[in-house]
């Protein structure tokens, strides 16, 4: 299984933090856990699940996935077997009988790889990062679109694009964010639309964040361009006074997303800008 579809199963998984506010789990020791999904449970596949569970971690711990690029982690990621403290293996078929001429090595097995924080720091600064340990704020997505067809600012439980909803829930697990999008009743009483909503200054914004339970807000405007052959998406992100602002285009939404949440990581977290 892909990366891609790992991150589609999350993102089912994440659908009712929507409607709970449920936040994930960021305490420290939980940052230092991450899985891959292998075939089977062999020396070799078990290997190539150590290298992505290892960036995973670092990825995940630092708040930065700009390290991804890095020369120095494809070296660290060769030598991974060594970092790994501890892991164990889930069959992802547990329960169904072995059929046909398959095996259990070509069976899909979620593994689980343990780091110790006494392990994972040396690396990020040897990457030239910090670990980001401190509390995640919880992040309000204020988010107006503008499809081919009409605008919209996104709601958590609105009919007008769930599909956007989940793909931004997708987008916060690697990097152990929590995001909130509002509600359509806080909407309507706020009489937020497109328009509003793009021209909320950050006092206004800070203050909707509170108001749906989350403690920075995190704006944006995405919208449909045929001649970019995609999304434009720009982010306004107010943090301690200060508004950070990028843009990414001609991407899908997914992008889009990811874009959003990886800047945003960068910028809390004081590894560097979006």
């Amino acid at each position: 299984m892909t990366k891609a579809a790992k991150t589609s199963v999350v993102a089912v998984a994440l659908a009712s933090a929507w409607l709970g506010g449920a936040a994930q789990a960021t305490e420290p020791s939980h940052l230092y856990i991450s899985d891959a999904i292998v075939t089977g449970t062999g020396k070799e596949n078990r290997q190539i699940g150590f290298r992505e569970c290892l960036s995973e971690v670092l990825v995940k711990v630092s708040g930065d996935f700009t390290l991804t690029d890095s020369a120095a982690l494809a070296a660290l990621q060769a030598r991974a077997a060594e970092f790994v403290a501890t892991f164990s293996y889930r069959d992802r078929l547990e329960g169904i009988p072995i059929h046909d001429e398959q095996g259990t090595h070509d069976r899909p097995h979620d593994l689980t790889c343990r780091f110790e924080p006494a392990t994972i720091d040396p690396l990020l600064a040897e990457l030239g990062r910090k670990p980001w340990l401190s509390p995640r704020q919880v992040m309000a997505v204020l988010l107006a679109v503008h499809d081919q067809t009409h605008r919209f600012v996104l709601a958590r439980d609105g009919g007008e694009s769930p599909y956007m909803a989940d793909s931004l829930a997708a987008a916060t697990v690697p990097l152990a964010l929590t995001a909130r999008l509002p509600d359509a009743a806080t909407l309507a009483t706020e009489r937020l639309d497109f328009d509003h909503l793009s021209q909320l200054n950050s006092t206004e914004l800070k203050q909707l964040a509170a108001d749906i339970g989350a403690e920075i807000p995190l704006a944006g405007t995405l919208v449909w361009s045929d001649s970019a052959r995609g999304w434009i998406a720009d982010w306004r992100l107010i943090e301690n006074g200060k508004a950070h602002r990028w843009q990414i285009s001609g991407v899908s939404f997914d992008d889009a997303f990811r874009n959003a949440m990886r800047g945003a990581a960068r910028i809390l977290s004081g590894n560097g800008a979006p």
